[in-house]
């Protein structure tokens, strides 16, 4: 990394960021289920938590690209964060719960799309390297699963809002460390005809589907990975390590996926991992009470968050101009973790709740092998308009 790049100070937003994330995502169905609610509950609940990642993220994105404050509307939108998780402490029942839920997420989603963009401004020309930087995430999750999966064997779950609340103030204190970049690529904003004119294209869309179809896919797994292993007699502790597994297997493909992108089609590394999450999810639903399958099940997380999401994140930098960024990132999030993760955690719920864990991961299954047909359809195409300051990324 060049020196003139604060890179520590770029990586601590992801651990902190990513430590909320590992918290959340492992044990907030637990403490849920702990409090009473129903499995088909937790799932709605987890679905407004991804919910408002189709709504967020673009009004912030287009905030942020019509202003030109990108890193204040990070900050503004961290504190507030905070500011509405602080409503947990009331112990509301199943609305208030959501409410909490909407109101937090509504701007703990929209900071991160944004602050993809800042980390990009900060790279430059070296944007293979985001890998690098997006690593330290990863760490956090890892930490905080493992830790709290220790803990939570030993202390009550319901503690878990307190340590939500002081790795939200992590984020928001973090925010204010990052700085401008000191060439900001933000000479006006591209406007909504643009914006449009860029997202409109066949192999936009195309692969933005196969983002939604990958969080559909993802669904049983945000939402009851927990609940399910934990039903098949796994300790806390054990879950936390499976989690942690498999964020440490993407850990080290983010050390490797810059490469793998200059030497790999997107066709092929998109058939890949959509292939590789249907294999994983079939094996998790039909094994679940098998330790080594789960083991290696979860390695897989590495090809179908790791691998995707960097694909995802290069090609977002490469279909969007500089005027457009945060909208084009704003729209990756909410076609996939946004509508693509709400609705997988609702049908999810329902599933779970009436034919069983094992068979919401088969219907996953299902969906990745569809996936992985239509990723057959991605071509090579001609430089996407508007797009004159990313280096073309390779096709076909």
């Amino acid at each position: 990394m060049p020196g003139s790049l604060p890179y520590w100070r770029l990586s601590s937003f992801y651990l902190w960021y990513f430590s909320f994330l590992g918290a959340l995502l492992p044990f907030w169905g637990l403490y849920l289920r702990d409090r009473g609610f129903s499995l088909t509950e937790i799932g709605s609940l987890m679905g407004v938590l991804m919910a408002t990642k189709m709504v967020a993220p673009n009004i912030w994105g287009w905030i942020a690209d019509r202003t030109h404050k990108r890193l204040q509307v990070i900050r503004i939108g961290s504190v507030l964060a905070v500011i509405c998780f602080l409503g947990i402490f009331t112990e509301p029942m199943f609305w208030g719960v959501a409410l909490v839920m909407a109101g937090f997420s509504f701007f703990w989603n929209a900071v991160m799309p944004q602050y993809e963009v800042l980390t990009l401004q900060h790279l430059g020309s070296q944007s293979s390297q985001y890998s690098r930087v997006r690593l330290w995430g990863s760490v956090g999750f890892v930490v905080a699963v493992v830790g709290l999966g220790w803990y939570f064997e030993r202390s009550d779950i319901r503690q878990l809002p307190w340590i939500l609340a002081a790795l939200l103030a992590m984020i928001a204190i973090s925010s204010f460390a990052v700085t401008k970049p000191s060439i900001e690529r933000e000479p006006g904003h591209g406007g909504l005809r643009k914006f449009l004119q860029e997202a409109k294209q066949p192999q936009v869309i195309l692969f933005f589907f196969l983002c939604f179809l990958m969080q559909i896919g993802h669904g049983p797994y945000y939402t009851f990975f927990s609940i399910f292993l934990e039903d098949f007699g796994y300790s806390k502790t054990a879950i936390g390590w499976l989690w942690a597994l498999g964020v440490i297997a993407e850990i080290g493909i983010f050390l490797v996926v810059h490469q793998m992108l200059n030497h790999f089609s997107i066709r092929a590394l998109a058939f890949a991992c959509l292939a590789i999450a249907a294999l994983r999810w079939w094996a998790t639903g039909a094994f679940p009470q098998d330790p080594v399958v789960i083991f290696f099940a979860q390695l897989g997380h590495a090809a179908t968050f790791g691998i995707f999401h960097a694909l995802a994140i290069h090609l977002v930098h490469y279909y969007f101009s500089s005027k457009t960024a945060g909208q084009g990132q704003a729209l990756y999030s909410a076609f996939s973790f946004g509508a693509g993760g709400a609705i997988a955690a609702y049908l999810s719920g329902l599933v779970v709740e009436s034919w069983g864990g094992s068979v919401a991961y088969f219907m996953a299954a299902a969906v990745m092998v569809v996936a992985a047909i239509l990723s057959l359809g991605l071509k090579p195409l001609a430089k996407v308009q508007g797009t004159s300051d990313v280096e073309k990324a390779k096709y076909g």
